[in-house]
């Protein structure tokens, strides 16, 4: 059984990871992975809020988290803003902590990127980054689609992730551009998908709310070039609306598929026809973060490699990183250092 240390009690820790913890530690279907002992969690700023049912314990640094528990049984989720990651990492594996969920993206700078990996490496540090998307049943579905070849083959990928996000974007700073909060799920989807890609272009335009105005904030675009398929995906976090839409094109047909719109709806729809066929449409269930903790802990605990997984969530990062240099200056995205070496350090990450 493994203990839990939080860090970072804002809306990821406290309202997602601890919100499916709870879940999962009640249902009692894991007991061999998750230690019913109290979770321990690390914020300058507990909040006032904090369930007083016993179920979480504040403790004041990591240093005192270590006199309270065995880093070899002890999970830690790290849920600070992206921006200040390297500094907490390097803390960590100081006082021997080594087995660590990150919460998306795992930066949001190349260099930044490429420090924890290093960081990893030497320090031996297993290093997770969370990403529902790719643990979605949702996903899977898709991924046969392409792989089994009944609608052809694939050639295009678009994504709409819309949805208000005026309050916690005025409160929270922690996010730099819109392109570090819906796209890094759903670019690991189309690398995963379609492979390997480069980027063409990128938009990004900023959140203007009356007379405020949030550089960065607002809509993001970027296209990829994969070998065989193109994707697009647009975010848009002043949309009226949640959705989170994937459609696939293919040669002989086409695929739509809806991810849940929140944490408090856990099902998924896929409609896909091939072309002059009848339209095949499901629903499911899809608790795709609950789905990826169970994995992930399993896998932590059993020495599951995750090297590809970590090096995937680099990859997005730096794909993030064109985009953003891409919006801000003028030409083809494709005369940026990473598109001419697409790979990088980071080539295996399929």
């Amino acid at each position: 059984m493994e203990r839990t240390l939080i860090i970072g009690l804002g809306r990821a820790g406290l309202g997602l990871h601890w919100a499916v913890l709870r879940r999962l530690r009640a249902a009692g279907r894991h007991p061999d992975l998750f230690d019913p002992a109290p979770v321990l969690v690390l914020d300058s700023l507990v909040p006032a809020a904090l369930p007083q049912d016993g179920q979480l314990r504040p403790v004041s640094s990591i240093a005192q988290a270590r006199t309270l528990l065995d880093p070899e049984r002890t999970v830690v989720h790290l849920c600070t803003p992206p921006v200040a990651r390297l500094g907490l990492l390097r803390e960590l594996a100081a006082a021997g902590f080594r087995r660590i969920i990150v919460e998306k993206p795992l930066a949001v700078e190349r260099r930044a990127v490429h420090d924890i990996l290093d960081l990893a490496r030497s320090e031996r540090m297993r290093l997770a980054v969370v990403a529902p998307w790719l643990a979605s049943s949702l996903t899977a579905r898709l991924a046969r689609l392409v792989e089994e070849g009944d609608l052809g083959e694939l050639r295009s990928i678009d994504v709409r992730q819309s949805k208000p996000r005026m309050s916690r974007t005025l409160a929270d700073g922690g996010h730099p551009t819109a392109f570090d909060v819906e796209p890094p799920h759903s670019l690991g989807v189309c690398l995963r998908l379609a492979g390997e890609a480069v980027l063409t272009s990128a938009e990004l335009a900023d959140m203007r709310i009356g007379d405020a105005v949030v550089p960065g904030m607002g809509r993001a675009e970027l296209v990829l070039r994969h070998r065989e398929a193109t994707s697009r995906i647009v975010s848009d976090l002043t949309a009226p609306i949640r959705e989170r839409r994937v459609q696939l094109g293919f040669t002989d047909g086409r695929a739509v598929a809806h991810y849940p719109g929140g944490e408090d709806d856990h099902y998924a729809q896929l409609r896909f026809s091939r072309t002059d066929h009848p339209e095949t449409w499901e629903i499911f269930p899809d608790d795709a973060l609950s789905a990826y903790f169970v994995d992930t802990y399993r896998a932590l605990g059993d020495g599951t490699a995750l090297e590809p997984q970590l090096h995937l969530a680099a990859r997005v990062v730096e794909l993030l990183a064109d985009a953003k240099e891409a919006s801000r200056r003028p030409g083809p995205a494709d005369t940026l250092p990473s598109a001419e070496h697409p790979a990088g350090r980071v080539s295996h990450a399929g």
